[in-house]
């Protein structure tokens, strides 16, 4: 599996339909956070290695209801800290 994140752009004043829509229809969600500044959701979903992202973003995201725009992030890879605190110190 490799994660993607959407930010998301609704309409005005459906922000909160359109988290549910995705919580409820995506299967791929995996987080959805609320957010500030020019979107005003962030999505981290799981793909499948062959899966098409423009196609999943474009079928599964921007044909949502209320969505007004989409900015796709692709990863690449995963860290994490090491044992100890957040900022990695043991």
């Amino acid at each position: 599996m490799r994660a993607i994140f959407v930010m998301i752009k609704c309409e005005m004043g459906e922000a909160y339909r359109v988290a549910r829509e995705a919580a409820d229809s995506i299967a791929q969600l995996s987080e959805l956070y609320s957010t500030s500044g020019q979107y005003d959701l962030l999505g981290k979903f799981y793909l499948e290695p062959e899966q098409d992202i423009g196609l999943f973003v474009t079928d599964a995201i921007q044909k949502l209801p209320g969505v007004k725009d989409t900015y796709t992030l692709i990863t690449f890879n995963a860290f994490a800290a090491a044992s100890g605190d957040a900022q990695g110190n043991r």
